[in-house]
């Protein structure tokens, strides 16, 4: 049985938008907004959906880049959104993010080696004359050498500084890492090779991954299971096999559809969403994703889909499963 390593349970985070003359919010931005759903320790979690759906906001939610609105976040069974300031911190190491831009989470005034040693001596993690050692390490282990320690980000390529960014994450030997979109922002070449890198790191540290990413196709080669996000909202959770082979959301099967096919004879139908994705800060009443389904009913207008589980370990939030 498979061991529980984060718990989120009912997570929201909205930010105010828009206050009265009073000071009172007016307009309530609800980018994350009642999300639940577990990660084994160990395995790598893909979390997908379209820009702005409240994805990378979740991340660093788990982070605590950001303090969760409402709900409670479980870490190795303790309660995180009830710690104080400093407890937090503490926690911090064991839970680390990659992020989606290369150049701007690196420090242009630092070099690489410095910005590798920089957690490991903020956390106290070695006496300082083995931290020189631990980068040269971690440089190693995401293929850079040794002598490019001394080189500034401007230096690098987007996927040498890409791999900079994960030697940083790996630098406090955490227990997860949130990997936000990593490869978007790279050649579909070096994408590839980061993926394959970031499986390889896996394997080697036993680490367990939230990867975030806009693309089925990107999910699909790290993944062990798939939640599919819309407007704030898990739509759909299950295992990669079965997300891919059987799609229940109409979202999901959308989302599908656009996954580039190179046989021709396997070519299938591309699904068209009508439309745009409602404001989060005034989502529809009912079904969010009502205005743009292609298999919607009157009663998706005005009832809300709860997440539940239609067949093992496949949750789905349609009103098309009962």
């Amino acid at each position: 049985m498979s061991e529980v390593l984060m718990d989120i349970q009912n997570l929201a985070k909205h930010f105010i938008t828009g206050t009265n003359f009073f000071g009172k919010p007016v307009a309530v931005l609800k980018a994350v907004d009642g999300v639940s759903f577990t990660i084994d320790k160990g395995e790598a979690f893909g979390l997908v959906g379209e820009s702005g759906c409240g994805k990378t906001t979740l991340g660093k939610v788990l982070v605590n880049l950001y303090r969760p609105t409402n709900g409670k976040l479980f870490f190795e069974g303790k309660d995180l959104t009830n710690l104080n300031e400093e407890q937090r911190r503490s926690y911090c190491k064991d839970i680390q993010m990659i992020f989606q831009d290369p150049y701007a989470s690196l420090n242009p005034k630092m070099s690489v080696g410095d910005i590798i040693a920089e957690p490991i001596i903020i956390n106290r993690l070695l006496p300082k004359s083995q931290v020189e050692e631990r980068v040269i390490y971690l440089l190693n282990c995401v293929g850079l050498a040794r002598h490019q320690r001394n080189r500034y980000p401007h230096e690098f390529s987007g996927g040498q500084r890409q791999r900079v960014g994960i030697a940083r994450a790996l630098a406090v030997e955490p227990k997860l890492i949130v990997c936000d979109e990593p490869v978007s922002a790279l050649d579909v070449s070096i994408q590839a090779q980061v993926l394959n890198l970031l499986s390889d790191l896996k394997a080697e540290f036993g680490l367990t991954y939230l990867f975030i990413a806009h693309g089925m196709n990107v999910v699909k080669h790290i993944s062990d299971r798939v939640g599919v996000m819309y407007l704030g909202k898990l739509v759909e959770i299950a295992q990669k096999r079965e997300l891919y082979a059987n799609p229940l959301h109409p979202y999901t099967q959308a989302l599908l559809s656009a996954i580039p096919v190179i046989n021709p004879e396997k070519k299938k139908e591309r699904i068209i969403l009508q439309g745009d994705v409602p404001s989060p800060i005034n989502p529809p009443a009912g079904c969010h994703f009502y205005s743009r389904c292609f298999k919607k009913m009157d009663h998706c207008k005005l009832n809300e889909p709860v997440l539940k589980e239609v067949s093992p370990n496949h949750f789905v939030a349609c009103h098309l499963f009962k």
